[in-house]
This record gives C-alpha cells, sequence and structure tokens, in this order.
C-alpha cells in the first residue's frame, strides 16, 4: 500500500476527489429526522464531519483518506444539509424563499473564503494541520445544530401490526414510511424530480469547465480565474435577489424556476458564443447574467416542494430529490470532457449543457395546473381515521340508496 508523504507545503490530491466520494445530498439524513429529531441528527452529523478531517489528518496512505474524509466526513455533511434546508422552510413561511436565498448565500460566502483560509493554513501548518483545524472548524456544527428549535409531529409514525406481518415486512414499510417512498409513484412528484434532475446535468458544467474554456480561447490565466470569480459573487447576489422576489407573491414559484432555468440555459449557450470573436468583456457580461440566473434558481428549486407534496412529507421528498438529482450533477461533467474531446473545443459541451436546463423547464411544463395562475391547495397526508371516515361515508350512501330509488319510482 503506497504511503502518503507528500512536500510539507502541498496538499493530497485525494481532498479534491475523497470528499465527493459521498453525495452531500443523502435520504437517509431525513429519513432520519422523520423518525427522530432534526436537532439530534445535525449534532450527529457535526461530529461525524469533523471526526473524518481529523482522523484524515492522521492518514498515512490514500486509502485512509477516502475512509475519513469521503465516508465519515462525507455521511456526516449529508446527515447536516437536508435536515437544515428543511428546518428553515419548517419555520419561515410569509419569507421563506428569502430565508433560503440568504441561507444559500451563506454556502457561497464560505466557498469564496474556503480556498484563500485552506491554502493559508497548509502553507503555516502543512496539509495535516489544515485538516486538523478544518476538523475542529467542523464541530461547531454541534452547537449549531443544538439551537434547531423542536417540532411538533403533526402525525405519529406509522405503526405495523407485528401480529399480521412478518418483521422483515414491518421493518420494510417502516423504513419506506420515513423515506417516504410512495413519493416515487406519485406523478407530479416524478415530474418535478425528473425535471430538476434534466436541470443538475448541465448545471455545474460552467463551474467546472468555464476557466479551462476561457483559457482554450485565448485568455489569460487570471483573466480566466476573474470570470469565475465575477459570476460566483453574481451567483450570490443572485440567491438573494431571487428570494425576496419571489417572496413578493406576484408571480407563482413554479413560474419563477422555469424563467431563471430557462435564462440559465440561453446564457449557458452564450458564453462559447461570446468568447469565439475575442472579447473578454462580452464573455464577462454572459458570465455575470449565467451566475445570477444559477444562483436565482438554486432559491427557489427547494422552496417548490411543499407546494408538491405538502409540508408533512417535505423531509422525505427533500432527501429523495437531492439523491437523484446530485447523481445527475456527476454525469454533466464527464460528459461535457467527452465532447471536448471529440470537437476539439467546448463549443459543443456548453450548448449540450445549457439544452438539458431548457429540457427541464420543458418537463417542469407538464405538471398538473402549471398553467394556472394561483397554485393549487398543497396534498395533504390522508390519515387510517380519514380512510375509515370515508369508507364509512360511502357505506352509508350505499344503503340509502334502495330507499331514494323507491321513492322515485313513486
Amino acid at each position: 500500500m503506497r504511503a502518503l508523504r507528500p512536500s510539507p507545503g502541498s496538499r493530497p490530491r485525494a481532498w479534491q476527489h475523497s470528499s465527493s466520494s459521498v453525495s452531500h445530498h443523502c435520504p437517509l439524513g431525513a429519513a432520519l429526522c422523520n423518525a427522530y429529531d432534526a436537532r439530534l441528527v445535525v449534532m450527529s452529523g457535526g461530529c461525524l464531519a469533523g471526526l473524518g478531517l481529523i482522523l484524515a489528518s492522521q492518514a498515512t496512505c490514500l486509502v485512509h483518506l477516502y475512509l475519513t474524509m469521503g465516508v465519515i466526513s462525507g455521511l456526516g455533511w449529508g446527515l447536516v444539509f437536508t435536515p437544515m434546508v428543511a428546518t428553515v422552510m419548517a419555520n419561515f413561511t410569509r419569507r421563506r424563499t428569502l430565508a433560503l436565498g440568504l441561507a444559500f448565500s451563506s454556502i457561497g460566502l464560505s466557498s469564496f473564503a474556503f480556498n484563500p483560509l485552506f491554502q493559508l493554513l497548509v502553507e503555516k501548518y502543512a496539509w495535516r494541520g489544515a485538516l486538523l483545524i478544518l476538523g475542529g472548524l467542523s464541530l461547531n456544527i454541534v452547537p449549531c445544530g443544538a439551537l434547531i428549535r423542536p417540532q411538533r409531529r403533526s402525525k405519529a409514525p406509522a405503526k405495523v401490526d407485528s401480529a399480521s406481518r412478518p418483521s422483515c415486512a414491518s421493518v420494510m414499510h417502516r423504513v419506506s414510511s420515513y423515506l417516504e417512498l410512495s413519493l416515487l409513484f406519485e406523478r407530479p412528484y416524478v415530474t418535478y424530480t425528473l425535471g430538476i434532475t434534466l436541470l443538475n446535468v448541465g448545471y455545474f458544467v460552467p463551474y467546472f469547465h468555464l476557466v479551462a474554456h476561457s483559457r482554450h480561447v485565448g485568455f489569460s490565466e487570471y483573466q480566466a480565474a476573474f470570470v469565475m470569480s465575477a459570476a460566483g459573487a453574481s451567483d450570490i447576489l443572485g440567491r438573494v435577489a431571487s428570494g425576496w422576489f419571489s417572496d413578493l407573491g406576484h408571480f407563482r414559484l413554479i413560474h419563477l424556476l422555469s424563467m431563471w432555468t430557462t435564462l440559465g440555459g440561453v446564457f449557458i449557450m452564450l458564453l462559447p458564443v461570446s468568447s469565439l470573436s475575442g472579447s473578454y468583456s462580452a464573455l464577462m457580461v454572459i458570465s455575470l447574467l449565467y451566475g445570477f440566473c444559477s444562483g436565482a434558481l438554486t432559491s427557489v428549486v427547494f422552496a417548490v416542494v411543499p407546494m408538491i407534496v405538502g409540508v408533512e412529507r417535505m423531509m422525505g421528498g427533500l432527501g429523495l430529490l437531492q439523491l437523484i438529482e446530485s447523481g445527475a450533477g456527476l454525469l454533466g461533467t464527464p460528459l461535457s470532457g467527452f465532447l471536448k474531446d471529440v470537437t476539439g473545443n467546448y463549443v459543443v459541451s456548453f450548448m449540450v449543457a445549457g439544452s438539458f436546463l431548457i429540457l427541464g423547464t420543458l418537463t417542469m411544463a407538464t405538471l398538473p395546473h402549471y398553467f394556472s395562475c394561483t397554485d393549487p391547495p398543497p396534498p395533504q397526508r390522508r390519515s387510517p381515521d380519514d380512510k375509515d371516515k370515508g369508507l364509512h361515508s360511502e357505506s352509508e350512501q350505499i344503503n340509502s340508496l334502495p330507499s331514494d330509488t323507491n321513492h322515485s319510482g313513486v
């Protein structure tokens, strides 16, 4: 097994790959929140995230980094992200989209600060000391999770009669209830998930290939990096502005999401076109517009979920959505890289990436009541008591039919 002996001022390549081996968007956190409490789940995720980075600082080979940063720390972040998004949505009703925009803008700001901070830590304390410090910083998630307000449960978990079902079936039924797997059989949720999945195929392509494309068309390394930084800054502004505008209530959220997604796809297609003429200003303007639209749709995409599945199933709906869309996001970048190798440039790559966003918009247009000017009432979960009442009322109506028929015959 190859030992890990980097130079004192370098950082291991596994940092770039192992942290993504376990997706931050997994339904496990949502299922645990449905079974227990979001506060406990987030605090546990914070412990795992910090522990993984601390153990990674003592790694002696790449396998250790994959297990600590990829599995342990990645699992911890997976337990944090979905519950935190759902908690924000559950505690805000009037300004929900703005609250999400502000929350997601903090992610963008921390991303700006992380790269220079990590580089500074590596230069001062080497990569082991840097990972150790980042692990300590990640442990701050634990007190943040402790501040989450406990949510009142509107319903008890579905009970299963152990006498009438085998133990294995009982466990599977309970797990399915916590994961909200029944949503995968509902047309509105499947349609929306498919639309967001198609969107995600092309969404991340500029973040990975815009700098390389700028260098390919002849701009300097500094100019290429500044284009990406400018797009990131406008992304943060778009998240806040979109949240504020959405809460004004002038338009339906699904229509705003469709608008931002379509504009984002168009601007992705224009990124290579703007640079073919060699105009750095044109590339900068299109990058700013793309960054704004990509940030704007981020604030809205999660706010639509409770309108499709209802507030009670929002946690499970978010978990499943993020799992499926994250898988699609992993496909877009290799596809664009393959197209670049085939064609020799990034023009086709960006064209295909933008078309996926537009295709996602067309898919969402098939949602029920999409062209209505008002939101339909969100679906409500029917409890067993409601079903019994419905059956009882139906039986009463059936029993009254013969007497009504006799009266009408007279």
